[in-house]
């Protein structure tokens, strides 16, 4: 099995990409957004999980971060995208949708393929993980991140985008605690 784009050591860290099948817009609702967070939130307070920038875009989720307490990352972002899947999968079910039906048929046929009882495929494969080796790259992932959403279109400023830690670094209220870097 091929190691590249996957985290395979316990004290470094890498700029992460994690994306839903189909680049499928799942995260324009708040809800959803808020799954994500929660989540993350627990593998900082349960896992180890150290994140130093992040961006909650529709369709993926941006990561700079390491695992701690011996813990791969690899195995920290299995147990999340495994949780994540079903909470996305019962919050289409549970809370109003427009789009549930094609959603989950969508889900569901890019879960076929699968021999376990596994109903639904959410996230693609992998989670492009690029190993930080230089303080210049972990500069330019920070505002690729950061500049995410301004790219989009969807703000003007990195900072006005909520579910970013731009907020974080220009010491605005914000959903998720991260370690701040100083190379700024």
């Amino acid at each position: 099995m091929s190691t590249k784009y996957k985290a395979t050591t316990t004290e470094d860290c890498y700029f992460i990409t994690i994306t839903i099948v189909g680049w499928i817009d799942v995260f324009t609702r708040l809800n959803q957004k808020q799954n994500i967070i929660a989540s993350l939130q627990y593998c900082q307070e349960q896992k180890g999980l150290e994140i130093y920038a992040y961006c909650i875009m529709t369709s993926h989720i941006h990561l700079l971060c390491k695992a701690t307490n011996e813990i791969i990352l690899s195995d920290v972002i299995r147990d999340f995208k495994k949780f994540t899947s079903k909470k996305i999968i019962q919050i289409i079910n549970d809370e109003p949708e427009s789009r549930r039906e094609w959603m989950l048929e969508y889900f569901k046929k890019a879960g076929e393929h699968f021999k376990k009882e596994q109903q639904y495929k959410v996230w693609q494969n992998g989670y492009h993980a690029e190993h930080i080796f230089s303080n210049k790259f972990i500069k330019q992932k920070v505002d690729y991140i950061h500049f995410n959403p301004v790219k989009d279109k969807i703000v003007t400023l990195p900072e006005d985008y909520y579910f970013s830690s731009a907020r974080n670094y220009a010491g605005l209220d914000n959903e998720l605690t991260v370690i701040l870097l100083d190379l700024f």
